[in-house]
């Protein structure tokens, strides 16, 4: 009685020697067809040229510390103040939008898109 992994096991291939591969490589070498050898090449180097970016990505310098100021305000300040910024800040941010918007809009003229 068989096991059921040697069953199993029975689906795959032996293992080849390097002698059986260097042949199949010299009979696939000798063959008349150049498009397999160029077929060949190219699915070769892709792998390669994939593990070499990763090898370059992996090289390249790492993002620099960033410095981040943050406002200090005195803790004696009223609501009516900060109200008061808050509006400040808002016009602001307004303003950048609204410029922002002109930009899309230049864009798009320039491209004929209607908005």
């Amino acid at each position: 009685m068989s096991s059921p992994i040697l069953a199993f096991m029975a689906i795959f291939p032996r293992p080849s020697t390097p002698r059986a591969f260097v042949a199949d490589l010299k009979a696939f070498l000798h063959q008349q067809n150049r498009h397999k050898l160029m077929i060949a090449v190219v699915s070769g180097l892709m792998p390669m040229i994939i593990v070499w970016g990763f090898y370059v990505d992996s090289k390249t310098d790492k993002p620099k510390a960033q410095v981040i100021f943050v406002e200090s305000w005195p803790s004696t300040r009223t609501d009516a103040e900060i109200e008061k910024q808050n509006i400040a800040d808002q016009k602001v941010r307004d303003a950048q939008r609204k410029a922002k918007q002109e930009e899309y809009r230049r864009v798009a003229d320039k491209l004929g898109i209607e908005y």
